[in-house]
């Protein structure tokens, strides 16, 4: 029977071989991806990537994917919907290879067609932004041109200032012909260059030609109130209209170069009211028909992306996972005696019947006569790490994963995290009524999970939707113990009866003191008369950080023992003895013997013995550097059993620092001196004994003499390893003594580390109280009736927007982020090897989810 796969440990892996025939190879791989639990070796790393033998194949998938992409470009441009990968049609469904190129060929035609189409419609639309631009440049001219007639003095003064040498031979001229300012502009050598350009950069323009030319130009620029759509990007453009006049070739050529360079569209644009009437015509008799033409080369594209819409997310999905395939066959060598693809993957051994059941099927479709082989392999190299998840566990294994991946059949920490780490929150976050909020979020995320899945979220929103479950524990857990605290947004229960009875007669100005009631104790929790009291923050103060001590002794005491269970499990006795036991003697005679007193302090009555409890700090100060020496006794024979503890403590310095490598180097030397003379041994045998050797096997089969040289060529091969293997005592040495250093100092540091519990706890509850206090507290203590009602509603806003943000959301990723220290530091370290691989099957499902981003 396959072995049974727990949470506990990693899945049980076996290394397999198949023997897959050449015409099967494709529908076995594509078979194994649909299953989802192997994952190949790359059994040619020694290879070149073009040289391998279905690289033609997945080139020509990249293109068809590239053209897929392309055609979803524009499907997105047209702002054209998907289909859903969930409503797409079964594409698990064995595609034959025919099939598959005629679709590769299909593909390319329509990639060719939509290709053609969109670039006709580019280029018209781009060739009736030419023509917008260009009748605006007309308009904008025409109205200069009006507007010169009747101030062409004005102009011609302009152009004739002293300061241009260059315009003299314009007013000289004007004055051979006797009239005050030419008629055109072409008779006196002035070139028009007329243009658009965004109006972001119209100033710069004139700044340059300004610069440029010194002044040798007239220009007119307006301003077109109508953005103009870029085609490009289809971003609106805000643009202006210039014209400038300047005299001679050279500078209208120079001004035709800056114009261009700052991004500048450039129009020709005559004088004459005539000509310009006809330019105008003619462009708007243009521009019509182009827009009929954009218009009807726009429906014909949308029609073609409409038609391909339905289809093009089954058809992604099919090459990806065709590309896939080919991808994995690289990594199988083949035999060509044999013509047989070989291969060797990892896998669940609790999965061997459903990969064999699967090939089966993959053969009894193609029905080859010649099935494919699983073998399995015996092998020394260590298999990836697998731990089974659901939509539960996930969350906090991956807690665990983030840390370190397990190694392979440890211990894994993901059994306890999922207990541990919502409590550890829930200690630092104990409400109720805040832990209701974050369960009613969590439980909300589950039972629309599915439509969250297929929607897209916010980064941090997707964080909180894939640890939802995680997110639940935690609000239950602070629902647990914000009863125990009896705290519900800093208010009380008051279901039961308080424990605490108050005096009759109370005086003014007096100091009050309740006293217990004879036979009855409060049930559950904290009494809710301490709310009250003037000494609530002593008591929580001192009750919160006894427990943290406690929380975390138990915590590392369980975290510990997980040491012993791996050492137990690969059969490491050495570690047993030289690691576990020592340290967890030296635990527990320092830190377990203080949580035994706080329990102890705890259970005595100290009123009835008239005696004032004794400090715990104090007294484990005073057993560290004063043994046998008790200031304020807390039992009899106190200093016997302290100097006792602290004597079996740092006894065990010397064995953790000595005990595991001296065994390891007298074990290593004799292994070697008894692996020599078994070396020895086998080799004068094999001499003495080749001839008795060759006579037995002279009429013996040829395979079982393979067999034989196989077994011979690994019994080489282990001894081999075994040569390479270099014991160095220096190394381990100081390892050891680093290990024992940390593990003597962190028993201090991880145990006060665990007191974050009572100050978060305490920070938690106090601004509670503050946030209650200063706003919806305050409103209730109104006299008047309806400024009492609009205060409430008023402050009731503001308290649950700060309740939301603050103490949940900041104040709840705080004790998160907490926890995790707690279990990545100070439990973890505890027992953690690590140094794993991930375990990554050949898996469709994960393949599609990792490119659409699904987690």
């Amino acid at each position: 029977m396959a072995p049974k796969d727990t949470f506990f440990r990693s899945v049980d892996m076996s290394l397999i071989q198949l023997y897959i025939a050449n015409e099967n190879g494709r529908e076995v791989v594509k078979a194994l991806g649909e299953l989802g639990q192997v994952q190949f070796r790359d059994l040619n790393q020694d290879s070149n990537a073009l040289k391998r033998t279905f690289t033609g194949d997945i080139l020509r998938l990249n293109e068809v994917e590239r053209q897929l992409h392309y055609i979803r470009s524009q499907l997105d441009k047209a702002d054209i919907t998907l289909q859903p990968s969930s409503e797409c049609s079964d594409t698990s469904a064995a595609n034959l290879t025919s099939e598959i190129d005629e679709l590769m060929g299909r593909i390319q035609c329509l990639e060719q067609q939509i290709s053609s189409l969109s670039e006709s419609y580019e280029n018209l639309v781009r060739r009736e932004l030419e023509l917008v631009e260009w009748h605006w440049v007309l308009s904008t001219a025409g109205s200069y041109f009006e507007h010169a007639q009747g101030h062409g003095e004005e102009i011609y003064r302009s152009l004739s200032n002293a300061e241009t040498p260059l315009l003299r031979d314009i007013e000289q001229q004007a004055r051979l012909n006797d009239v005050g300012v030419p008629h055109r502009l072409q008779d006196m050598s002035i070139g028009i260059i007329a243009g658009m350009i965004p109006r972001t950069r119209m100033g710069l323009l004139q700044r340059t030609l300004w610069r440029t030319l010194r002044g040798n130009l007239y220009m007119n620029q307006s301003d077109i109130l109508v953005p103009i759509v870029d085609p490009t990007n289809n971003e609106e453009i805000h643009k202006s209209a210039f014209m400038i006049l300047a005299h001679g070739k050279s500078i209208t050529a120079k001004i035709r170069q800056i114009s261009k360079s700052l991004g500048a569209s450039l129009y020709s644009v005559d004088e004459d009211y005539d000509l310009r009437r006809e330019q105008m015509h003619e462009v708007s008799t243009r521009l019509n028909d182009t827009r009929n033409v954009v218009e009807r080369t726009k429906n014909m594209l949308h029609a073609e992306l409409t038609q391909i819409a339905p289809f093009l997310t089954a058809w992604m999905t099919i090459i990806k996972k065709e590309r896939a395939i080919y991808d994995t066959l690289n990594q199988f060598t083949y035999d060509q005696a044999r013509t047989t693809h070989i291969a060797e993957a990892w896998c669940p051994t609790s999965s061997l019947p459903s990969i064999k059941m699967a090939l089966r099927d993959v053969n009894d479709r193609a029905g080859l006569t010649v099935p494919t082989i699983v073998n399995r392999v015996r092998t020394n190299n260590t298999p990836p790490t697998f731990v089974r998840t659901n939509k539960f566990t996930d969350g906090f294994q991956n807690i665990v994963n983030a840390y370190n991946i397990p190694k392979y059949e440890e211990s894994n920490p993901g059994l306890y995290t999922a207990v541990t780490f919502p409590f550890m929150f829930a200690v630092m976050f104990g409400d109720v009524g805040h832990g209701a909020l974050i369960t009613i979020a969590a439980t909300a995320m589950i039972c629309w999970e599915g439509t969250l899945k297929k929607s897209q979220l916010d980064e941090l929103v997707q964080m909180a939707f894939y640890g939802r479950y995680t997110l639940l524990m935690m609000g239950l857990f602070s629902i647990y113990t914000g009863l125990l605290y009896n705290d519900v947004f800093s208010k009380s229960f008051t279901f039961f009866p308080s424990q605490w009875k108050w005096p009759d007669n109370i005086r003014p100005s007096e100091t009050i003191e309740a006293s217990l009631r004879d036979g009855y104790r409060f049930p559950f929790g904290v009494d809710w008369n301490w709310h009250d009291a003037e000494n609530y923050l002593l008591f929580t103060n001192s009750m919160k950080m006894k427990m943290s001590i406690l929380l975390g002794w138990m915590h590392m005491t369980y975290a510990l023992c997980l040491q012993y269970v791996n050492a137990h499990h690969f059969r490491q006795k050495v570690d047993i003895i030289g690691n576990f036991i020592p340290e967890m003697i030296f635990f527990q005679s320092i830190f377990g013997y203080l949580a035994f007193t706080v329990l102890y302090k705890w259970s005595v009555d100290w009123e009835s013995r008239e005696q004032s409890p004794p400090n715990l700090l104090n007294m484990l100060i005073s057993m560290l550097l004063s043994p046998g020496k008790v200031q304020e006794q807390l039992y009899e024979g106190q200093a016997v059993v302290q100097v006792i503890l602290l004597f079996l403590a740092f006894i065990q310095i010397p064995i953790m620092l000595f005990f595991k490598p001296l065994y390891l180097r007298w074990e290593n030397n004799n292994a070697r001196t008894v692996g020599r003379r078994a070396f020895e041994e086998r080799s004068r045998e094999s001499v003495l004994g080749e001839d008795r050797f060759l006579g037995e096997h002279v009429s013996g089969s040829r395979d079982h003499i393979a067999d034989e040289n196989e077994s011979a060529a690994l019994s080489a091969q282990s001894i081999a390893e075994e040569e390479c293997f270099v014991f160095n005592f220096d190394d381990l040495m100081i390892y050891q003594v680093i290990h024992t250093i940390e593990f003597c100092l962190n028993s201090i540091s991880h145990t006060a580390s665990y007191l974050r519990l009572w100050a978060l706890s305490l920070a938690h509850q106090q601004l509670s109280i503050v946030l209650w206090d200063r706003t919806i507290g305050g409103a209730f203590k109104i006299e008047s009736f309806t400024s009492r009602v609009i205060m409430i509603i008023v402050t009731f806003y503001l308290w649950f927007t700060i309740t939301i943000c603050i103490l949940c959301v900041m104040e709840g990723s705080s004790a998160m982020l907490h926890s995790l220290r707690l279990h990545w530091i100070e439990a973890m370290s505890k027992h953690f090897i690590g140094g794993g691989t991930p375990f990554t099957p050949f898996d469709f499902k994960r393949l599609l989810a990792e490119d659409s981003g699904i987690y």
